[in-house]
């Protein structure tokens, strides 16, 4: 049976190796997730540490999927702290392990974080992902919005993609606590 849950810093620190395997086998498998493709396994601890850091400090929320004890997926949620963001939220990293995907965890997780989202007020979502990727395709197909494409100016002269920004506006949600 499939399950989702949030990590918190410590359970993240239990599942580390397992999320570390999982964001190499994304790269490798050329997922345009804004790491270097030349990560290795200290790079891939060290973004899992930056990652725990921003949960301990409340800025970040995780998702992970796991079926029979193996973890084969997980997204992020960012949440803003700017003074007129605490209606915004995130999505980053969205990621299935290879040997898992095209069985609808992209969707699952999507949900999940989607429903996280709106708990916590978040009622609009944004992201960028690589123009053109098949990643698109999902989002579309999830009731998000592009709002257009721009070339990746950060490195001059390198041959990178370009960004689309999405975004999904989400029904307002009531919390649990104020339904009692």
């Amino acid at each position: 049976m499939m399950k989702i849950c949030a990590l918190d810093a410590s359970t993240l620190d239990e599942v580390r190796p397992d999320l570390v395997e999982l964001l190499l086998d994304a790269v490798a498998d050329g997922g345009p997730l804004g790491v270097d493709a030349a990560i290795d396994r200290l790079a891939a601890r060290r973004y899992w540490d930056e990652v725990g850091a921003a949960i301990a400090g409340g800025t970040r929320l995780l998702l992970a999927a796991s079926h029979e004890g193996k973890l084969l997926g997980s997204v992020q949620l960012d949440l803003s702290q700017q003074p007129n963001g605490h209606r915004f939220a995130e999505l980053q990293q969205l990621m299935v392990h290879r040997h898992a995907r095209r069985r609808g965890l992209g969707g699952v997780l999507l949900r999940a974080a989607e429903a996280e989202a709106g708990l916590l007020g978040r009622g609009l979502l944004f992201l960028d992902l690589e123009a053109g990727s098949g990643a698109e395709q999902l989002y579309h197909g999830y009731g998000y919005t592009c709002v257009g494409a721009a070339p990746d100016s950060v490195s001059p002269g390198a041959a990178r993609p370009a960004m689309a920004t999405y975004y999904k506006a989400l029904l307002p949600m009531t919390p649990l606590a104020e339904l009692a």
